[in-house]
């Protein structure tokens, strides 16, 4: 059951669901603009979230913002149909390859096979949406480069071009009077490779981008909103596995050893998926 959170009178936020790979979806309450945050995975998804919205006399959204591209984050376009949206420039380019793209299990099947497609995301979209499948692709109205500052009236939201390994035209969203930070999900791993990995060199980049936003609450697409200071513990676990990686490339027991050392503790099964994470994308081919 996912439930819309009041997390004050300018943001509200929906819950996820992990079986169908339904994000975390975000509104942004301006006296003169309400901003949705990802339009979702499908029609059903954004639709949940439009009447979720009016049930509580919030106003219709006029615009949406995407994360990145993938299907999860965008899927629900066609249940905002006169919402101007904004994406990268980036995004918009990798969103025009999915239109040629068919969705029944055949195709899902055989992009699998050739590695365009993930298995865990094609089990997804079976399970959203069932035997029916008419998924249209619809292009972002605006676009923009590095960042973009949107003014709803009395809230502000800044956009900013980030990238990452998960998805390389990632942006977050920092809403500055509430001092909320909307990841997306640019810190998570690469999905769309032979085994998930993550790299030293994007995730110490990306974690020096988002300590500049003066954040006190933090949002992970596909987990929950967090504290400042929860987020800065997940971000030094981060630091200090990316920077041993960079010493110890693509060695399990060494950076393992070194962590373990460093924390003064044994290493947590959150903490081995993401040594796994950085040998799979330090490893020498």
């Amino acid at each position: 059951m996912q439930t819309l959170i009041k997390h004050s009178e300018r943001f509200w936020y929906m819950t996820p669901v992990a079986h169908t790979d339904r994000p975390i979806l975000g509104a942004v309450i301006g006296d003169t603009h309400t901003l949705l945050i990802d339009a979702g995975n499908s029609v059903a998804h954004a639709s949940t979230f439009l009447i979720q919205l009016q049930e509580r006399g919030l106003c219709a959204p006029s615009m949406v913002a995407l994360t990145h591209w993938h299907w999860d984050h965008i899927f629900g376009l066609p249940a905002l149909e006169g919402v101007v949206s904004i994406a990268s420039e980036a995004t918009k380019h990798e969103m025009k390859k999915l239109i040629p793209y068919a969705w029944d299990d055949a195709s899902l099947n055989e992009r699998v096979a050739e590695g365009i497609e993930i298995e865990f995301c094609a089990e997804a979209i079976r399970e959203e949406y069932g035997d029916s499948r008419d998924i249209q692709i619809v292009l972002p109205t605006l676009t923009f480069q590095e960042s973009l500052t949107l003014d709803l009236g009395g809230v502000h939201v800044v956009l900013k071009y980030v990238g990452g390994d998960h998805s390389k035209d990632s942006i977050v969203l920092y809403i500055v009077e509430e001092r909320v930070l909307f990841l997306g999900d640019a810190l998570y791993a690469n999905l769309y490779a032979p085994t998930w990995r993550m790299t030293p060199e994007a995730t110490l980049r990306l974690l020096d981008i988002l300590e500049t936003f003066d954040a006190q609450f933090i949002v992970w697409s596909h987990g929950e909103m967090v504290s400042r200071e929860a987020f800065a513990e997940d971000c030094l676990a981060l630091r200090r596995i990316a920077t041993i990686s960079n010493d110890f490339p693509g060695n399990t027991e060494e950076i393992t050893r070194s962590y373990a050392t460093l924390v003064n503790r044994e290493v947590n099964e959150e903490e081995q998926e993401l040594i796994t994470f950085f040998v799979n994308g330090t490893k020498k081919t």
